[in-house]
């Protein structure tokens, strides 16, 4: 489950790897500093599931409402993407988000992912 949402943060942090590029390079931008803005929010969106990714492969119980929540953002991008007749990059979104759904729902996560911060670790 740890990997599926790691996968992503890198999958996100390569995509603003990306879009900084073509920033860079002189792609048409309707603002510059709304360019910036939605870069800062790709950058923060992957920290964000890195460390999401981090504490669940730790077994912290957090960490599964944070997935969820993840998944749930990837979800509405990725149905209207695939919708819009981008099939294949709404694919890639939304199957991963379908199966870390899946999975933070199985029996074996969620009791591995039972961890409190003053309990010792689960494993």
């Amino acid at each position: 489950m740890a990997a599926v949402v790691l996968l992503e943060a890198l999958a996100l942090l390569g995509a603003a790897a990306w879009y900084a590029f073509e920033l860079l390079t002189g792609a048409p931008v309707l603002t510059f500093w709304g360019a910036v803005f939605t870069l800062g929010l790709l950058l923060a969106f992957s920290t964000w599931l890195f460390a999401v990714g981090h504490y669940l492969f730790r077994g912290y119980r957090w960490t599964r409402a944070a997935a969820l929540v993840a998944q749930l953002f990837v979800l509405t991008i990725g149905f209207p993407t695939m919708t819009a007749g981008l099939v294949m990059p709404g694919l890639a979104m939304i199957v991963p988000a379908v199966a870390a759904i899946i999975f933070l729902f199985h029996k074996d996560v969620i009791a591995y992912a039972s961890r409190t911060g003053s309990t010792p670790g689960v494993l």
